[in-house]
């Protein structure tokens, strides 16, 4: 449906739309924050660093609350299973991605829409399981495994920054 006012005849009106919709786009455009490949590829590491820290940090204040901070053992062994097992190969495949998209690309595009959809799935676990009945060195340890394992995947995305892709 085109926008045509009233008391506009069709084409003059049909040319303001336009203008205003060309005007609306450029101005997207100068204000997208685009980047390069390698802003993209330390982007990703810096996330998956800096989010694998602070889920083992809370993991670890967790445990230490409950007195269990043995756990802390176990969890760095599960998360580095889960880290070769399964995470190796998603940070690959986001790298891989990364590399494929154009100089000037906006940062969001650093992770696939589904892969955000993911994030956001997560963070809702996340939140679910922080307010369940769960014990907290329970909490603390899932933390810390799975910080662990992000944290130990993030090393994909520095050793492609460090050599330049």
């Amino acid at each position: 449906m085109v926008f045509e006012p009233i008391s506009l005849q069709r084409g003059v009106g049909l040319f303001y739309f336009r203008s205003a919709a060309l005007m609306l786009k450029k101005m997207l455009v100068r204000f997208k924050p685009g980047a390069p490949q390698r802003v993209h590829i330390v982007l990703a590491a810096v996330l998956w660093t800096g989010i694998g820290i602070m889920l083992m940090v809370r993991g670890g204040l967790w445990l230490i609350g409950a007195g269990r901070v043995w756990l802390v053992l176990p969890a760095l062994a599960l998360g580095t299973l889960k880290s070769i097992l399964f995470l190796d190969k998603t940070a690959k495949r986001s790298l891989d991605r990364i590399l494929r998209l154009a100089d000037g690309t906006c940062l969001g595009a650093v992770y696939s829409m589904k892969t955000w959809m993911l994030v956001l799935l997560m963070m809702a676990a996340g939140y679910g399981l922080r307010h369940s009945s769960l014990p907290g060195y329970l909490l603390g340890l899932l933390y810390v495994t799975i910080g662990w394992a992000i944290f130990m995947s993030s090393r994909h995305a520095w050793i492609c920054w460090y050599h330049g892709a």
